[in-house]
């Protein structure tokens, strides 16, 4: 419970509220956050700002402080790939300790936020971060909240399993293939654009592309250059060209010989809808459609640091895309 009283008489005692110190022309601030222990010698301090009395507070057996509530619950949800930053006014931030994919065990934090005066936020989930990223905060609403609640957080984030509530993966080693089909590039007619454009998006995470072949439009040529590429270390191999639903486009059927696991031709997501996403054993094999060449976001970039943190997507993975899958303008 808050109470106000004198302030000769609250040291000793926590704070209720932050109070602001203003001098004219010189400071104008916070002088004493919410929750700060009063001291004998910040008496004089006090009636210099015309405080005479101060709200402090009094808890009660099972009461927290939100101070102590964040911190305990940030804690509790975070990951070996977050720091915490120092409680201020109730709330904890949770920052990306690494670059990765940020992980968000979406139903524990529903959970979660369904108990009263719970505040868990983050980000959207699966996207790159950079070191150094904001990326959830954690706190109570009430200035004091009932430490069963607290303990109902942390029993919730107890329970998620191998992975924390809240965290950020880091990416694991890869080299990429480029298998760029059509017999005009094959040939030289045209200029390839997609592999330049591949490349750059594939240097943002660290990813050398070890080979790039043009193996032309025979759907055997193309499974022969995804199985040569990984077989020469490729861990993820991504094919362009021949991906539509045209009868000489060959290039899904190709990759559903090369793989033994097609999770998808097809997503919820525009522009990218013809994606496809298949893997050999541990390698990811990505059929990339056209509008991956000159969109700047489409179902690949939201895919692709999922798969390169080591994350095995499944259909129901990449369905979950629909709502939020209009990705264009």
């Amino acid at each position: 419970m808050r109470r106000e009283i004198p302030v000769e008489q609250a040291i000793g005692m926590p704070l209720a509220h932050d109070l602001t110190r203003i001098v004219p022309g010189v400071f104008k601030g916070r002088q004493f956050a919410k929750g700060h222990i009063i001291r004998p010698e910040d008496v004089p301090v006090l009636l210099d700002m015309g405080k005479r009395y101060v709200w402090v507070l009094e808890l009660e057996p099972g009461e927290l402080h939100e101070n102590d509530a964040a911190e305990r619950m940030a804690k509790a949800v975070a990951g070996a790939g977050v720091s915490l930053s120092e409680v201020h006014e109730g709330k904890v931030v949770l920052k990306a300790a690494r670059s990765g994919v940020l992980w968000v065990d979406t139903e524990r934090v529903y959970e979660m936020n369904c108990i009263d005066d719970i505040s868990i936020a983050t980000r959207t989930p699966f996207q790159h971060v950079e070191a150094g990223t904001s990326v959830a905060s954690v706190r109570p609403i009430p200035l004091v909240i009932s430490e069963d609640k607290v303990r109902r957080v942390e029993a919730l984030a107890g329970a998620a399993g191998e992975r924390a509530v809240i965290d950020v993966l880091a990416y694991r080693a890869h080299r990429a293939a480029l298998v760029t089909t059509g017999s005009e590039l094959q040939s030289g007619r045209i200029e390839d654009k997609s592999g330049p454009v591949l490349r750059a998006k594939l240097a943002r995470f660290g990813v050398p592309v070890q080979s790039q072949v043009f193996p032309g439009d025979e759907a055997e040529a193309i499974t022969a250059a995804i199985l040569d590429a990984i077989a020469a270390g490729a861990t993820l191999v991504l094919v362009t060209g021949g991906m539509s639903v045209d009868p000489d486009d060959r290039s899904p059927a190709a990759i559903r010989r090369a793989a033994d696991d097609v999770v998808t031709y097809g997503t919820p997501m525009l522009p990218g809808s013809m994606l496809m996403l298949a893997y050999r054993s541990e390698a990811a094999i990505f059929g990339l459609p056209g509008a991956v060449l000159h969109d700047p976001i489409t179902s690949f970039d939201i895919l692709l640091p999922r798969v390169l943190a080591g994350i095995r997507l499944t259909k129901q993975d990449i369905a979950r895309h629909g709502a939020g899958g209009w990705l264009g303008s």
